[in-house]
């Protein structure tokens, strides 16, 4: 038969101290337990969360590159000191620094 819930209204009995302390002493152990699963889920989700960035970064630069390609098949050559060239550079070098 399966379990059911007690209604709200009926309350909990009162626990004594050393109730409480075995209570309080049992999900201390569990949190303690549960913590180094935690850590290495951390450290998993921070590594996507790298990979994630330097992906999105990589295409930003490649979108980058093929703006400034199709600007210059247009006719529209870039000059080396420009704005848009030094943009242009710092960002093939950030995302190059990422990949490695």
């Amino acid at each position: 038969m399966a379990k059911t819930n007690k209604p709200l209204d009926e309350k909990e009995p009162i626990l004594t101290k050393e109730e409480l302390n075995a209570r309080r002493n049992e999900i201390t152990a569990f949190y303690k337990d549960n913590i180094a699963h935690l850590e290495v889920q951390a450290e998993y989700e921070m590594l996507l969360a790298t990979i994630e960035k330097s992906r999105a970064e990589r295409l930003q630069a490649q979108m980058y590159m093929a703006q400034a390609y199709a600007s210059q098949k247009e006719g529209g050559q870039v000059p080396v000191d420009s704005e848009e060239a030094k943009a242009f550079k710092e960002a093939m070098e950030k995302a190059a620094m990422n990949i490695d």
